[in-house]
């Protein structure tokens, strides 16, 4: 079974350059303190790195 992360976004997107508001769209959040689960692969790591001052993540299992 993949292992899983947990993110969770902390700060606003709002100011940020538009590409990282889409990134943070992309992961599937609308709104802060939202809470969403995805696998952990490269493609969604290299998406958190990109927004890692906007999110907090956790490993799961």
């Amino acid at each position: 079974m993949p292992r899983k992360l947990r993110v969770r976004q902390i700060k606003s997107a709002s100011g940020h350059r538009g590409d990282q508001k889409a990134t943070v769209r992309a992961l599937g959040i609308r709104r802060l303190q939202q809470v969403v689960e995805h696998d952990d692969t490269p493609q969604i790591r290299g998406m958190i790195f990109k927004v890692r001052h906007l999110v907090e993540v956790a490993e799961i299992g």
